[in-house]
């Protein structure tokens, strides 16, 4: 019985993965974790976290080129952190077998946008894998390392909440060895200086029939009889199971075409569209296929969709909105009954995050709202009451560029909020900059020793925050230390209002542990 993280995991284990790179977020976290649960495995499958997603591609495209079969996985917004090196991967072309796993997160449950990363794969040129049951997201993790050694491309799954975070019966299949040690037989072909990248790229450019053909033919994606050809349907990974919930034992009166392997099966759609007066789309996230079919078929017949609104154009997708599409409303499966009341997300009892706002908000009344910046991460419920302390969350480091950008414009003083991990994970190089012209913001570090939003895994930057601000150039005299407690309440204070005041960069670290992680610990 595995999650569907957990079966993407456990797929790539058995197809003889030698290592696993990412960086922990939600929806996509419980992936890595099943890897480092498995302490058999530990000096043979290397699992650690990685500072940001951007060096956790490197280093699995790193092992791609050793000959070894590597996996990276993510949310999708930290596909954009990774977008550089991703881009490129699909031009070099990979040696080992190299997964990217991308967990979506469609109606932002814990993410900042909804982005579909099939864009980005389609971006990339590479082929991609959706899932619509654990037993195919186990069965396309075990055999997507053989179908990125056999096109010498990177291969992209790609998950929703609802697949990552839910539980069925997984049937595995029998594990193979690691590969050996293998560099590349084209040893330039990872220099992607002009005249070489060019004839990789029309490679790639080369080998989409390929790859379309594969697609054509893969287990994955099947046209299915129905005798209804008013209305045909198309149902990308797991909303082909919302689909079948909506009729009874699961039997669609509709010609159905179910795709989980991409790029788009043409000739299938084009044999669908042909039968049926009208084509409904479903797929989770953005309207990918539906916009193609109108390029590629034209308007002749009616494609119903999140375009037309047949679906919303937003949020996450479900059994109800799919049965609207079919059926007159008559109440939703999903209806949550009165008694359940919404318990919105804050801030854990004595957390340290809280001392730090409660000291904050009183240095920073005096000079009126607006001027603190803050990221990602638990300390983000600072914008809620009772504290009402930050003004801003954008993406992962953005605090501290933000800060600055805002005291380059002569808002002063400009405060920023970023947690210890995404200190490390990329607010570093927005502080470069601020050290560089020696702006006037003040850089409060909340630092819990960990990365809790995501679970409690461990941050790069425990112990060690003081002496990385101090080799980027801060100025000893100004890294300061909170102790973030109630009873230190007024040396915080004080602490915050001479920085605050100082025309420079200046940064204040808040140390003290999670109390979820120190509880934990103290039950062991």
């Amino acid at each position: 019985m595995l999650l569907g993280d957990e079966a993407i995991a456990q797929g790539a284990l058995d197809a003889g993965m030698s290592g696993i790179y990412a960086y922990p977020g939600t929806p996509s976290t419980e992936i890595t974790e099943y890897v480092q649960s498995k302490k058999e495995l530990k000096g043979k499958v290397r699992s650690d976290w990685s500072a940001n997603e951007k060096t956790a591609m490197e280093a699995a495209l790193g092992m791609s080129y050793a000959g070894k079969r590597s996996m990276v996985c993510m949310k999708h917004v930290g596909l954009n952190v990774a977008a550089d090196p991703f881009m490129n991967a699909a031009i070099t072309g990979v040696n080992g077998g190299m997964v990217i796993c991308v967990a979506d997160d469609p109606s932002m449950h814990s993410s900042q946008n909804e982005q579909d990363s099939r864009f980005f794969a389609k971006f990339a040129l590479i082929p991609v894998l959706e899932p619509s049951s654990q037993q195919e997201a186990y069965d396309m993790s075990y055999g997507a390392f053989e179908l990125s050694e056999k096109f010498k491309l990177p291969v992209m799954i790609r998950i929703t909440t609802r697949l990552a975070h839910s539980r069925s019966a997984v049937t595995r299949s029998l594990p193979k060895s690691q590969n050996k040690l293998k560099t590349p037989l084209q040893l330039n072909q990872f220099i992607l200086l002009p005249s070489m990248a060019r004839k990789s790229y029309d490679r790639l450019v080369n080998i989409q029939p390929d790859l379309e053909k594969e697609a054509l033919e893969s287990p994955y994606n099947s046209l299915i009889d129905g005798k209804d050809t008013s209305r045909g349907v198309i149902a990308m990974g797991l909303a082909y199971n919302y689909l079948a919930e909506n009729f009874e034992d699961f039997r669609i009166p509709h010609p159905v075409l179910k795709i989980s392997q991409y790029p788009i099966p043409v000739k299938l759609v084009s044999a669908l569209y042909e039968r049926c007066e009208t084509i409904l789309v479903l797929e989770e996230g953005y309207p990918l296929i539906e916009e193609s079919l109108k390029g590629l078929l034209g308007r002749e017949k009616k494609i119903q969709g999140r375009l037309d609104g047949t679906i919303p154009r937003t949020g996450e997708l479900n059994p109800d909105i799919v049965r609207e599409a079919f059926f007159p409303p008559k109440g939703k499966i999903l209806d949550v009954p009165d008694i359940v009341k919404n318990r919105p997300p804050a801030l854990c009892k004595g957390c340290s995050h809280s001392d730090v706002y409660l000291a904050l908000n009183e240095v920073m009344d005096p000079y009126g709202k607006g001027r603190v910046f803050s990221d990602i991460g638990c300390y983000t419920l600072g914008a809620l009451p009772p504290y009402n302390s930050i003004d801003t969350c954008v993406d992962m480091g953005a605090s501290i560029t933000m800060a600055k950008g805002a005291a380059d414009a002569g808002l002063v003083p400009s405060v920023c909020v970023i947690g210890d991990s995404t200190f490390t994970h990329s607010g570093i190089t927005g502080l470069l900059d601020a050290v560089r012209e020696n702006s006037p913001i003040t850089v409060i570090i909340s630092d819990n020793s960990t990365i809790a939003m995501t679970g409690g895994q461990e941050s790069h930057a425990t112990g060690r925050l003081d002496v990385i601000c101090e080799g980027i150039g801060v100025p000893s005299t100004h890294i300061r230390k909170l102790n973030p407690l109630k009873k230190y309440h007024e040396d915080n204070v004080r602490i915050l209002e001479e920085e605050v005041a100082y025309e420079g960069v200046s940064v204040i670290i808040a140390e003290r542990e999670c109390i979820q992680t120190l509880a934990r610990k103290k039950k062991i």
